[in-house]
C-alpha cells in the first residue's frame, strides 16, 4: 500500500477541513473504547505508535517560521541520533526497535515539586502547537521542521522551579542492550540550558512533526527542541530534567570542548575549528545560503547574552 506523506499531497487531495473533523471525532469516540495497551502502539519500525488524532495541532504558533518545510522524507530519514549510529541512515533504520511506551519523564533537582510524569500528563500541561522552526546542524545543514509541541516552561513552571536553580540538565535515555556501546560519546546523552533560555516561549518539547507522532529516529516521544542553538542541543527521548545550580557537562562539551561550547548558538562568526560556520545548505537543495545569526531567531532572544562575548562563551 502506498501511503503519502505531507510533502506527496496536492492540495486537491486534501480532505475537507470539516470532513476531516467528523472523522476525527468518530475516531477518537472509537479509541476511547479501547484500553490504552500495547495495541495502540503495533506498527512498524519508527511508525507513529499512539493514537495520532492526540497530536493533531490545534494552530500553528505564530513563532513559526514562514519558510517552506523540509520533505518529510528527509526529516525522518536524515538524522544525527548518535544512539542507533554515526551515519545519518541508521538511525530510522535501528531505532524502531526502542519502545516508547510506557514512558516516565522524571524531573528532579531544587523544585519545590519535584516529580514524574507519564507521557498522557506531559500532553495535558499545554496545549499542543505546530512550530515550524529552522534547525541548524554544526555540520553545516539545516531543515526546516514542522514540530508538534508545548513550552517547556510549562513543565518547569508545574514544578516550580526553586530561587536556587540557574540552570536545567536534560539526559536522553539509554539502553546498552539495543544501543550503540562503542563510548562515541559519553552516555547516556545529557545537554544544558540556562533557566532563562529554557523559559523561552521559543524552547519546547516536541511530541510529534507533521501532525504525526514523533517517529522514534527523532526522538520519540519527547525531545528538547531550541531553534537559535546548534541541532545537537536538542536532546532526544528524554528520560529525566533536572533544575540545577551550577551549569551542567554536556556530552559534546566532555567530549570535544574545543569544538563545541555550553551555549552553542548558531554564530556563523564563530567557526568549528574544522569547517566554517558562515553558510549552510538546506536538505534538498544544492546552492549554500549564508548562516544567520542565532539561526534567524536574534529578534527574539539576542537580549538573552547582552554583554556576553559570545565568541567566549559560544
Amino acid at each position: 500500500m502506498l501511503i503519502k506523506r505531507p510533502d506527496d499531497v496536492t492540495a486537491s487531495e486534501i480532505t475537507p477541513r470539516a470532513l476531516f473533523e467528523q472523522r476525527r471525532r468518530f475516531l477518537l469516540a472509537a479509541a476511547g473504547t479501547l484500553a490504552a495497551g500495547p495495541a495502540l502502539w503495533a506498527g512498524a519500525p519508527g511508525a507513529a505508535q499512539a493514537a495520532t488524532a492526540k497530536l493533531a495541532p490545534l494552530a500553528r504558533s505564530p513563532l513559526s517560521s514562514d519558510e517552506a518545510p523540509t520533505a518529510y522524507k528527509s526529516v525522518t530519514g536524515y538524522n544525527n541520533f548518535y544512539e542507533f549510529g554515526t551515519d545519518k541512515e541508521e538511525p530510522a533504520q535501528k531505532a524502531g526497535r526502542m519502545q516508547v511506551r510506557p514512558w516516565t519523564l522524571r524531573v528532579e533537582g531544587l523544585a519545590a515539586n519535584p516529580r514524574s510524569f507519564d507521557l498522557d500528563e506531559l500532553l495535558k500541561l499545554a496545549p499542543l502547537e505546530e512550530r515550524i522552526y529552522r534547525l541548524r546542524c554544526v555540520e553545516a545543514w539545516s531543515m526546516v521542521v514542522p514540530w508538534v509541541g508545548f513550552p517547556l516552561a510549562a513543565l518547569l513552571k508545574a514544578v516550580e522551579p526553586l530561587g536556587s536553580a540557574k540552570y536545567v540538565e536534560f539526559v536522553s535515555h539509554y539502553d546498552p542492550d539495543i544501543m550503540l556501546r562503542r563510548p562515541v560519546l559519553d552516555w547516556p546523552y545529557a545537554e544544558g540550558l540556562r533557566l532563562d533560555e529554557a523559559l523561552h516561549p521559543l524552547t519546547i518539547l516536541a511530541v510529534g512533526l507533521y501532525g504525526e507522532v514523533l517517529p522514534n529516529q527523532n526522538g520519540a516521544p519527547l525531545r528538547l527542541v531550541v531553534p537559535w542553538k546548534y541541532g545537537f542541543k536538542s536532546a532526544k527521548s528524554l528520560v529525566a530534567i533536572r533544575l540545577v545550580e551550577r551549569q551542567p557537562a554536556t556530552a559534546w562539551n566532555r567530549q570535544a570542548p574545543s569544538e563545541y561550547g555550553f551555549y552553542s548558538n548558531v554564530n556563523p562568526a564563530v567557526d568549528h575549528p574544522r569547517w566554517s560556520q558562515a553558510t549552510e545548505r538546506r536538505i534538498g537543495e544544492f546552492r549554500k545560503r549564508p548562516t544567520l545569526p542565532f539561526n534567524g531567531y536574534a529578534e527574539q532572544v539576542a537580549s538573552l547574552y547582552q554583554g556576553m562575548d559570545l565568541r567566549k562563551y559560544f
